[in-house]
């Protein structure tokens, strides 16, 4: 998937929008989320996530770089679940992914699980 999208001019991000059992709406991130990539999908990821009264799942599987503007878009689309009584959980990410999210400590405040399987049962509690 990382290869397909660095193809494509000026389009290093995408993303797709599904519903999960239970009603969470889960937003599928492809690319790099880094400066380019947050500002080609920011405003459609929060609409995605905080457009809806719903809990989020966020599947990070085919995320191949995270930067530090990707962990603000992340943080700041939580907490803004949170004070909407919502929730938001991160599931999916590959060993560097996952060790961004582990060395900014992210996983210590957003629920970080390994598939789409578990982050439905999170969400389902």
């Amino acid at each position: 998937a990382t290869i397909a999208d660095n193809k494509t001019p000026g389009k290093p991000m995408d993303m797709s929008v599904e519903e999960l059992a239970g009603g969470a709406v889960c937003v599928a991130l492809q690319g790099r989320l880094d400066t380019v990539g947050v500002d080609q999908v920011e405003a459609r990821f929060k609409d995605a996530v905080l457009g809806t009264d719903r809990d989020a799942a966020v599947d990070l599987g085919a995320v191949s770089f995270l930067a530090s503007m990707g962990v603000r878009l992340i943080i700041t689309t939580a907490r803004a679940q949170k004070a909407r009584g919502r929730n938001l959980v991160l599931f999916g990410a590959k060993a560097q992914v996952q060790s961004t999210l582990q060395m900014v400590a992210l996983d210590q405040i957003i629920p970080v699980l390994p598939d789409r399987e578990q982050a439905t049962a999170r969400l389902a509690h």
